[in-house]
């Protein structure tokens, strides 16, 4: 059984068990979270799809920590202007353990 979730703008395959990283989310490790915006649902052969979302099914996870993402480098370069400016970002990730498909 596996359903694909939306979270911080993107869409997620799970299933039971597996860990995810997604976009940072508020909560301690250990804290408990519920998905409510479920694309598709699949249970063998059967597949429900939504319209946008699968009424009446959530998806249940647990934080299992918060972390940051590797420095990406940003680099603006113009020929011969003599101009150049760098910048760099660490996006926010929260790691979630999906714990079960309701």
């Amino acid at each position: 059984m596996f359903a694909v979730i939306e979270s911080g703008g993107k869409q997620h395959k799970v299933k039971a068990g597996d860990t995810v990283r997604i976009e940072k989310l508020e909560g301690e490790p250990g804290a408990l979270v519920d998905f409510d915006k479920v694309l598709l649902v699949s249970d063998g052969d059967s597949i429900e799809v939504g319209a946008p979302y699968v009424e009446g099914k959530t998806v249940k996870g647990e934080i299992v920590s918060q972390t940051r993402g590797d420095k990406i480098k940003i680099v603006k370069f113009r020929r011969r202007k003599h101009s150049q400016t760098t910048t760099g970002h660490r996006q926010y990730y929260t790691d979630v353990k999906i714990t079960g498909i309701e």
